[in-house]
């Protein structure tokens, strides 16, 4: 994080880190540049070929530069806090490290990248990717987001019924724009996906909270609320909760179905982190295909910069849905679409996915070593936990802190439906690397110990 002594900051290798930090996060040295190669830094700045390098990796330890084997060193792509919206989940900022949001990384992707656009460089009419597409995506690529999931999840629907969208967040507005209007009531749950959360307010609709009960939501409360309430809409995330990491049930499952069906209830199924799950019970989706919207993206799995995402819609809403995507956005563009599907019908996703459960279920593990004793809610496949503070200790102040440290978290606030928070963090797991998980968390750990409880 910061120097720790005296000698250190006025190390030749300190303070040349500290003269290209500054230019990068100044944006002096923009993202995707090239800096110069080790024996040209040492040549320019005077130092050793083997400072060079140490130079190359603090500046990669503090997350502001990538290096590509046999290319180079690039700035690394990291919108500063003041590009992100203030309301925005993440908040992302310079720091050295970002637990407040999940950015997939795998290796090798840089190749398959580059590889996919010189297939698409010599495959057919390369012109056909400045085209505009049909608003939903055209038709062979929704068959083989269709094939996809049916192979991997079970969800067996024609290519017609899915509608390819930027992102699930956007799916969710789509889902939102078609399917409800001002003053609907929606029941959610007490802790929800904030994106959800802001969509619902721009939409003008009126969130009814529904709290948790070991784990997973109510079903008795979410009942008792469509009983007391005219609830148009229930939106769940039946498979790996965010942020507690819940997995219903296939009784839990039905009986939520049976309610929406009592009480006229469309069901938004968020399955954004469902990949993680091995052997998860039939998606809400196969069990009330005629009310249930089904929102995924490959976001969280594969690329937070490939927006790509699908919405699998109940047959009486498909209309809706295209007038609502052919007003808003059209379709995604030609580029992205062909990048993701090529890779969801070639393996590469599943492959991807495979990579991220195992990786989840490692740093899982040692997430529980290094904060034993403490209060850790977690599914044990999952990529973020929660992390509930000892009584008496603010969320806010505990953020502050490790924000000062170089470590940027999620608040519980973000994420509540109620009036009152509870004080929690969310830690997100893939925005390190494996040799990171242990040093951050432990230092995440002494962070909240130094505090004195209030």
């Amino acid at each position: 994080m910061s120097p720790t002594s005296s000698a250190s900051s006025t190390s030749p290798v300190a303070a040349l880190v500290a003269r290209l930090s500054d230019d990068i996060r100044s944006g002096a040295f923009p993202p995707g540049m090239a800096l110069p190669t080790h024996r040209k830094l040492a040549a320019q700045y005077g130092i050793a070929v083997a400072s060079a390098t140490k130079v190359y990796a603090k500046l990669r330890d503090l997350g502001l530069v990538v290096g590509e084997t046999g290319r180079g060193t690039f700035v690394r792509d990291r919108p500063m806090q003041r590009e992100w919206d203030v309301d925005d989940e993440a908040r992302l900022s310079s720091s050295a490290v970002d637990l407040s949001f999940n950015h997939p990384s795998w290796p090798d992707r840089s190749e398959l990248l580059r590889s996919t656009l010189r297939e698409l460089t010599t495959a057919g009419d390369l012109s056909a990717l400045l085209h505009q597409q049909p608003p939903g995506g055209r038709r062979h690529e929704r068959e083989i987001v269709a094939a996809y999931l049916r192979d991997t999840r079970g969800i067996d629907v024609p290519g017609e019924r899915v509608f390819l969208v930027g992102g699930a967040q956007q799916g969710l507005d789509v889902v939102v724009r078609a399917a409800l209007r001002p003053g609907d009531a929606v029941a959610v749950d007490a802790l929800t996906y904030p994106g959800f959360r802001m969509t619902a307010s721009l939409a003008g609709l009126t969130l009814k909270p529904v709290p948790f009960a070991e784990g997973v939501p109510d079903l008795d409360a979410l009942e008792a609320t469509c009983r007391h309430h005219a609830v148009r809409a229930i939106y769940t995330m039946p498979t790996l909760h965010n942020p507690l990491g819940g997995v219903l049930n296939e009784a839990q499952r039905r009986r939520l179905v049976d309610i929406a069906r009592r009480y006229d209830c469309l069901i938004v199924e968020d399955a954004t982190y469902a990949y993680l799950v091995d052997d998860a019970p039939a998606s809400v989706v196969t069990l009330a295909p005629e009310r249930t919207f089904h929102v995924a993206s490959i976001s969280k799995s594969v690329a937070t910069g490939l927006r790509f995402g699908h919405v699998v819609t109940p047959a009486s809403h498909a209309g809706a849905l295209m007038r609502v995507i052919r007003a808003t956005y059209w379709s995604l563009p030609s580029l992205v679409t062909a990048i993701a599907t090529r890779w969801m019908a070639g393996g590469d996703i599943v492959r991807q996915e495979e990579r991220q459960r195992e990786s989840a279920k490692r740093r899982q593990a040692v997430a529980r070593k290094v904060l034993r004793g403490m209060e850790v809610v977690a599914h044990p496949s999952s990529l973020f936990l929660w992390l509930p503070l000892p009584e008496g200790l603010r969320m806010d102040r505990v953020a502050s802190a490790l924000a000062a440290s170089g470590i940027a978290v999620s608040k519980a606030q973000a994420y509540a439906t109620t009036r009152h928070a509870p004080h929690a963090l969310r830690l997100g797991l893939s925005s390190m690397t494996d040799e990171q998980v242990e040093p951050v968390l432990t230092a995440v750990r002494e962070v909240i110990e130094r505090f004195p409880v209030e």
